[in-house]
């Protein structure tokens, strides 16, 4: 590829952005009156589907009379796997992806990204394709006083043009992504978190300092959304910064709501999992105005499968989505006994096969409720 053609490629990228803007979607699901809600669970890979059953087990143990009743279907979606996707050549197989659609949301088990190849993540496809702005990472320490909740952009910045760079010869260049739209909407989602909580200090995170233009828009945009919320607290942080505070005692008490562009809230809320326990123990959310997907933030751990030690996996991070999951969708008392259950749970899981396995884990979770 030469400048010209560089250029031509470029300005495709931008055309297609101003396209996304223009129809970010709007249409909003009301879960507390919807009569029929869809659960699709996708297994992934590596360790997905052995920890993904487990979360499938609890779901249906204390949505039992619902499922019954009709009110909740659990939908199993086949297809999203790493053989798959590269038989497709696709991210997301069309047909997979058209199974998804016809859900409300998603437990999806984790994911498989080729190395050295040009095809994105299966999780970037889906944000995209489904437009799910907020990545949501709440991490719990009651006995350090930490409670923390991140809000992480998911659609932009570095992720979304991830396998779009360019390559010239003895440089290669990757593109980073900030709008006005995309921002004000994880800002708001973010603030309205903080209200609707009680919370009253907010951390906005960037690297606006040296990207000027990306993070210098973002910082801007959330602290024009901030003046609607005059009783919030506000403060700016550095990334770099801001993972050497949370370590920093007691500082770190301090901190509640986060805010951060897509790759910081990446590399940070692993910090932050590991600070709770280890990736392990942490759910996720990615909640759009229509579509939600709920995972653990772990990878699919791949050398536990080499190993023969898959059966050993920690299924905590999934059942603790699926709680979160239960909370989006208005079923609310579901999720706190989960949650608690999850407190209360001795049982422990070690991936080198010294302690229970994740079935045995997950009978004794069930057996509190």
């Amino acid at each position: 590829m030469d400048i010209n053609q560089a250029c031509e490629a470029f300005r495709k990228i931008l055309e297609e952005q101003q396209a996304r803007i223009a129809n970010m979607n709007t249409e909003k699901t009301d879960f507390s009156t919807k009569k029929t809600i869809t659960i699709g669970v996708v297994d992934g890979d590596g360790i997905g589907p052995i920890i993904t059953a487990q979360a499938t087990r609890v779901l249906e143990k204390i949505l039992a009379d619902e499922i019954a009743a009709g009110s909740i279907v659990i939908k199993q979606i086949e297809g999203l796997t790493i053989e798959n996707r590269i038989a497709c050549g696709q991210a997301v197989p069309s047909d997979v992806l058209a199974e998804i659609k016809t859900c409300d949301v998603l437990l999806k088990g984790p994911t498989t990204t080729p190395h050295g190849g040009t095809m994105e993540s299966a999780n970037v496809s889906l944000r995209r394709e489904l437009d799910l702005y907020a990545n949501c990472r709440p991490v719990n320490i009651s006995e350090k006083n930490i409670d923390w909740m991140f809000f992480r952009e998911n659609t932009e910045g570095e992720y979304v043009l991830g396998s779009r760079g360019v390559e010239l010869p003895g440089m290669a260049v990757d593109f980073k992504v900030t709008t006005d739209a995309g921002t004000k909407r994880i800002a708001r989602a973010a603030f309205e978190y903080a209200r609707n909580n009680g919370k009253k200090h907010l951390s906005i995170v960037t690297k606006a300092n040296i990207m000027k233009k990306t993070d210098g828009k973002f910082t801007a945009l959330c602290h024009e959304i901030a003046e609607e919320y005059p009783e919030i607290e506000v403060e700016d942080y550095y990334i770099d910064i801001m993972t050497a505070n949370l370590l920093k005692e007691p500082l770190r008490e301090k901190f509640q709501v986060v805010l951060l562009p897509n790759l910081y809230g990446d590399i940070i809320t692993d910090e932050a999992a590991q600070i709770q326990g280890g990736v392990g123990t942490a759910g996720s959310s990615n909640v759009g105005d229509k579509y939600a997907m709920f995972e653990a933030i772990h990878g699919s751990a791949p050398r536990m499968i080499e190993r023969g030690m898959g059966e050993y996996a920690n299924p905590a991070s999934m059942i603790k989505a699926a709680a979160m999951m239960l909370r989006h969708i208005c079923r609310v008392d579901a999720a706190e006994k989960i949650e608690k259950a999850l407190d209360a749970c001795t049982v422990e899981v070690k991936s080198d096969g010294s302690a229970a396995t994740a079935a045995q884990y997950t009978d004794a979770l069930m057996q509190l409720l």
